[in-house]
């Protein structure tokens, strides 16, 4: 179907763009939706060149009010079907909670939980209306503990894992996928945008973009609601889950150093 698209937000580069070149690789049209117009034509550029699909970008930053009816506003006009909706963009904290500016709050919660549940939601009713579509929302490992000096990030991506498994049980029945994919730290610009500097010790687990699409991917495919992508990060869940809650905090706060 020419008008089917699989739409990635924050898909002009790192997870984002290595899950549109999966989806790309199965013959899968793309939507990218990222702020700067030059890494969205790059990325547009690259899909084109290296895959026989259709690719369509938007720039919108989703942090600002009215983006989210603007992305509506243009899959309208334009008759655009989403059979897979990757919720990627998001921006991290780094700092202590009250040190951080006045504003900044409403900015990761406006992109972290307010536009992820409106696009969410939107799209989410057209697949129940063709029984068929599938949502992967990006969290992360973060979303398991509490994150101090990374208070607003770590909690946003719990909003996001829970939200997204109780969609996952709520849709079933119409054949549509929900995952929650939640990557440790993994080697994007997103670290450094978010002014984080890891300790020597949690240094050795980050994981490649391209890695973590990878198993995303694959993962999503199979219909699984949580994917923990690397074997690090899985036995870091399983460990958080068994220890007290203070001792998970003090280990996420030596880790997260200026």
């Amino acid at each position: 179907m020419k008008n089917k698209f699989t739409l990635i937000t924050g898909g002009s580069e790192g997870i984002g763009f290595e899950l549109a070149k999966l989806f790309a690789k199965d013959n899968n049209n793309i939507f990218l939706v990222a702020r700067s117009n030059d890494k969205l034509n790059k990325a547009k550029e690259y899909l084109k060149k290296n895959y026989n699909v259709e690719v369509i970008t938007i720039s919108l930053d989703l942090s600002v009010d009215n983006s989210c009816e603007k992305l509506f506003k243009f899959v309208e006009e334009n008759n655009l079907v989403v059979d897979n909706l990757i919720n990627n963009a998001g921006i991290g904290s780094f700092g202590f909670f009250y040190e951080e500016d006045n504003g900044f709050e409403e900015k990761i919660i406006d992109l972290n939980i307010t536009s992820l549940t409106k696009i969410t939601k939107y799209f989410l009713r057209q697949m129940i209306k063709r029984k068929s579509g599938g949502i992967l929302n990006v969290a992360s490992t973060a979303a398991f503990v509490g994150g101090p000096k990374m208070a607003l990030y770590y909690a946003t991506k719990s909003y996001v894992l829970t939200l997204t498994e109780a969609i996952h049980d709520e849709v079933k029945e119409y054949g549509i996928k929900v995952s929650c994919l939640c990557p440790g730290p993994v080697k994007t610009s997103f670290q450094n945008k978010a002014g984080i500097k890891k300790s020597e010790s949690a240094k050795k687990y980050l994981m490649t973009a391209e890695d973590v699409a990878r198993i995303g991917y694959a993962n999503y495919k199979k219909g699984k609601t949580i994917i923990v992508p690397g074997i690090n990060n899985k036995v870091l869940v399983i460990v958080n889950k068994l220890i007290p809650r203070a001792l998970s905090r003090k280990v996420v706060l030596k880790s997260n150093k200026y």
